[in-house]
């Protein structure tokens, strides 16, 4: 039976290997006749890049070929680093800005300011470029020097910079809330990355002899590095603790994770924030961190990606990023939301099903799901952004308005005293009054709907009336959202003109005392009762 058995396996993956030749060759004979004979030339590096992409496009998002080129892009993916001036650019219009000089990089020091318009880079126009473009150009080998043409209050100046290794941080910001709560923001798992969080927190113990708990804010954090996870669980569990587990279709490439040092601490309360952009190696450091009852998670419910890639080499310089296997987190359960091996009708990938998710238990025992990412401990209401300051936002009419307070203003307060006050927020409103910021309103296209089918069904003359009257009043009724969502917009003037001072930790810092996420989990660490029955401790 056994020989039986080998001899159809063998056949099997006979027959497999066949079809890889087969297809192999019809593909290399369909590329050559389009380089014999297609009409117009191809492009032999483009033409191939668009047919490995749409390849990799059936399998999953996160499987995906870099070409030699876009080697910056790999590099800051998984070192968190790349070569380049040091800013972030976006684009308005036809001409891309500068908007966020990053401190004491090469463009920082250049004098490079947030609203700053790239003119043209090494002598040729940048007029028309994408952000992609003018990026691409921006980036290069550290060491190598750029000519940069930019336009400030309608004045044009060249500057020459040095490219160099640009290291992003980790963590850039860490300080208390509440008095004596430490709380640590963690932007991506890159090299390092666990290191930096442990000096974090270490240093918050130190410097509060009375500390009453840390607060670790994964919010926005998409991952990166599986073994920087590890890490940052390891601060607050045992030496010797497994946190993750692999498996693949490659039964060697399994492995188990487990925690390697001594941590800093296994019974101060800690409290992790995640929302629905948290995933990866966030959903292992919150996942780890719940299935041992170790922290509290706060927040909305995470993204649900428990699948894990490696980078292949390849010829050429070129390089691979493949999905080998899938992670398992203390408890058994795999957080993975979205199955990729099945598609519906229009070829979509489709959510786990609720039939298949299975019940898992913590190791107070707990019950928690496998399938839709991490559910949090205590779940806060998404915070949705209104009509109007989305159209700010969109309309750079919030970046705009902050380049020209920075004009005015050569110094501002600290990040935890400055404030919109009632003269900036009304300066604001002066600025926008020669300002396109028209938006749409689900009433008003409920309006426009309701004229559409109201004319079908031959209703109009009855009721064009009553319509106008109401479009007529919500007219006048909108033009007060600007005062009605002042609290929110508040809150992104106030980031953006923090940034231009205090630069990214600036931002995070002065955002802290209007988040309500913080102010729960002060709340909960608070009340040590709660907490230990959040934790199911008996």
């Amino acid at each position: 039976m056994l020989a039986v058995v080998l001899s159809l396996h063998l056949v099997a993956q006979q027959d497999k290997g066949f079809e890889i030749s087969k297809n192999l060759e019809i593909f290399a004979n369909v590329y050559k006749n389009l380089h014999q004979y297609y009409v117009d030339d191809v492009d032999p590096g483009k033409t191939m890049k668009v047919a490995i992409d749409a390849m990799l496009a059936s399998m999953d998002p996160y499987t995906n070929y870099y070409p030699e080129s876009d080697m910056e892009d790999v590099k800051l993916q998984l070192m968190g680093k790349y070569g380049g001036i040091g800013a972030l650019i976006h684009q308005q219009g036809k001409s891309v800005y500068i908007a966020e000089p990053y401190e004491g990089l090469p463009a920082d020091k250049a004098g490079l300011r947030a609203g700053d318009r790239i003119v043209s880079i090494e002598g040729e126009s940048a007029e028309g470029k994408t952000n992609s473009d003018v990026s691409a150009a921006l980036r290069g080998q550290a060491g190598t020097s750029i000519t940069i043409g930019l336009e400030r209050d309608g004045q044009h100046f060249e500057k020459t910079i040095v490219r160099q290794e640009i290291q992003l941080k980790a963590v850039p910001y860490y300080g208390y809330v509440g008095g004596d709560y430490g709380y640590v923001k963690l932007n991506e798992f890159t090299r390092g990355s666990g290191s930096e969080v442990r000096m974090a927190v270490q240093e918050l113990m130190g410097g509060k002899s009375n500390l009453k708990g840390v607060i670790l804010d994964l919010r926005g954090n998409g991952g990166g590095l599986m073994n920087e996870a590890v890490d940052i669980v390891n601060i607050f569990m045992p030496k010797g603790q497994l946190v993750v587990e692999t498996k693949g279709k490659v039964a060697s490439k399994n492995m188990k994770s487990r925690t390697r040092q001594e941590p800093l601490s296994t019974d101060i309360p800690v409290s992790v924030l995640i929302d629905n952009y948290s995933a990866s190696a966030s959903e292992i450091v919150s996942g780890s961190l719940q299935d041992f009852d170790r922290a509290v998670i706060i927040g909305e419910r995470s993204y649900g990606k428990g699948l894990v890639q490696n980078i292949l080499p390849m010829a050429y310089n070129c390089q691979m990023k493949i999905t080998v296997s899938k992670y398992y987190i203390p408890s058994g359960r795999c957080i993975q939301a979205i199955d990729y091996s099945h598609r519906d009708t229009n070829g979509r990938a489709v959510k786990v099903p609720d039939s298949l998710k299975t019940a898992f238990k913590t190791l107070n025992g707990r019950t928690v799901y496998d399938g839709f990412g991490i559910e949090p401990d205590v779940e806060m209401e998404p915070q949705y952004m209104s009509g109007i300051a989305a159209s700010l936002y969109a309309k750079h009419l919030i970046f705009n308005y902050a380049t020209a307070f920075r004009k005015k203003h050569e110094t501002i307060a600290p990040p935890s005293e400055f404030s919109i006050t009632d003269d900036i927020f009304a300066d604001f409103v002066s600025y926008l009054s020669d300002k396109d910021y028209d938006y749409s309103t689900i009433t008003e296209r409920m309006i426009k709907e309701l004229r559409r089918v109201a004319q079908e069904e031959k209703y109009m003359d009855a009721i064009s009336g009553q319509l106008d009257a109401m479009e007529e009043q919500f007219r006048k009724d909108k033009a007060q959202d600007i005062y009605r969502y002042r609290d929110e917009i508040s809150e992104m003037l106030l980031a953006e003109i923090l940034t231009r001072y205090y630069y990214e930790k600036g931002r995070i810092e002065g955002s802290l005392k209007g988040d309500a996420d913080i102010q729960k989990a002060i709340a909960v660490m608070s009340d040590k009762a709660g907490y230990d029955k959040l934790l199911g401790k008996k």
